[in-house]
């Protein structure tokens, strides 16, 4: 019996069908194989969407797979820089067995929206920029809209790396977002924390309002050695980038590698239209996370508050074992009470630095005014019981008493409230215990 999409082969219009979960590449009709210059569905094998269709190293940013309902259309446009044309697009998702599959029906819209002819005509820049925007404002979050319009530009622009770099608060540059064209090595995780020598030429050059613009590196071989080593190791032989502005603060930059040749200039515009929207999300994306930190924050210690400990449990332990420990800063409420509460907020910190020196690779939290908590996923039962008695150490160290309270599961999901319920009554013997010893050396 023939697959539903196979009743589309001689339609003039792209249809074609890709795994929701690996992303491979099922089925192309007819107009969709002869767009991509492919002779037969035997060259899709092993090809991902997102590859063959939008030359991408990984899924598209504006994916909407997760949106996609059987039996219903999700209908939206799109410009498909890779073969410059405009489309209504209709997609679906079809359930076979225990696959999942995504229906696209494209409809080539481009002679009715003459705008989208504009890359090849580099006119109306700001028409091609809101476009990007459309796309990128579609997101869910500010991260997801950097993502979004770094791809879009890579491909509008016909580069092969577009990505944002960011002044830290050590005054060195981090790369914080990137996209990679297909076949393109990344490079973000190597990009991190770049001394300030590296870019100063380029931010001395951001103060004269000059942008970054070169068409050829070995024009930089002598002038700036340093950035010179750094292009060309990731095998860049031109670049286009331009300033990075908060008001009048310079807060970084952002560009393309390997541009099209024949478009610095528009490619320079391009990147300066485009600019304050980067601004928007990066200063949207910073909001969302200050919110965050305060939602799943301990504002006084900093740890995670009970609401990250639930959504901790949620998202890190799904199996494996799990080790928790307990701990009650013994005496808060007396220092609280004969010295203060900046004596009280004291004796906390210090708890908590105790806490971080011994599990600070796992989840800490502040479940109550004097109650901490440490989990501990994917921990060996033994060296639970060593960091234990290590943190109990540290605590006297730092002139702490802390009541602890542990336990271990080789199955952490089985029932993670009784495991916390036996490290808390751990803990509460465990104090109940010291002020026994206190009372009896009182008594002597």
């Amino acid at each position: 019996m023939k697959k539903i999409w196979e009743f589309f082969e001689n339609l003039n219009e792209v249809v074609y069908v890709a795994d929701v979960d690996t992303h491979e590449l099922i089925y192309m009709n007819k107009k969709t194989l002869e767009i991509y210059n492919l002779h037969s569905l035997d060259e899709l094998k092993g090809k991902k969407c997102h590859e063959l269709l939008q030359k991408s190293l990984a899924p598209c940013a504006f994916c909407n797979n997760d949106d996609l309902e059987e039996g219903c259309f999700r209908e939206w446009q799109y410009y498909n820089p890779i073969v410059k044309r405009n489309y209504v697009l209709k997609d679906t998702l079809i359930v076979e067995g225990n696959r999942r599959y995504r229906m696209e029906i494209a409809i080539d819209n481009s002679a009715q929206e003459q705008k989208y002819q504009m890359i090849l005509e580099r006119q109306d820049l700001e028409a091609i920029a809101n476009e990007g925007m459309r796309l990128a404002l579609r997101a869910a979050t500010p991260d997801k809209e950097l993502d979004i319009i770094l791809e879009y530009l890579g491909k509008a622009l016909r580069g092969e790396r577009t990505y944002i770099f960011e002044k830290n608060e050590t005054g060195g540059d981090d790369n914080t977002h990137e996209w990679v064209a297909n076949g393109i090595t990344p490079e973000k995780d190597n990009l991190q924390n770049l001394p300030p020598e590296i870019c100063a030429n380029w931010y001395r050059q951001f103060c004269e309002d000059k942008n970054i613009i070169i068409e050829d590196l070995e024009d930089i071989r002598e002038s700036d050695p340093l950035q010179y080593d750094i292009l060309k190791r990731q095998d860049i032989h031109s670049l286009v980038v331009v300033p990075l502005y908060d008001d009048t603060k310079n807060i970084g930059f952002y560009g393309v590698d390997n541009p099209h040749e024949e478009s610095y200039e528009y490619t320079q515009n391009f990147l300066q239209i485009m600019g304050h929207f980067i601004v928007s999300s990066l200063k949207r994306r910073d909001l969302v996370k200050q919110l965050q930190n305060m939602s799943y924050s301990d504002q006084l210690t900093q740890l995670g508050n009970r609401f990250a400990m639930e959504r901790y449990l949620e998202g890190a332990i799904k199996s494996g074992n799990l080790g928790v420990v307990y701990c009650d800063i013994t005496g808060l409420k007396r220092v609280n009470d004969t010295k203060g509460h900046k004596a009280g907020d004291d004796l906390i910190l210090r708890a908590c630095d105790s806490l971080r020196e011994v599990f600070g690779t796992y989840g800490l939290f502040r479940v109550g005014g004097d109650e901490l908590l440490a989990l501990c996923p994917q921990i060996e039962k033994h060296v639970l019981e060593q960091k234990t008695s290590l943190l109990r150490e540290t605590a006297l160290k730092n002139s702490v008493v802390l009541a602890v309270g542990s336990d271990w599961q080789e199955v952490a999901n089985r029932d993670i409230d009784k495991i916390l319920a036996v490290a808390e009554q751990r803990m509460y013997e465990d104090k109940a215990l010291y002020y026994k010893k206190a009372q009896s050396n009182i008594a002597q």
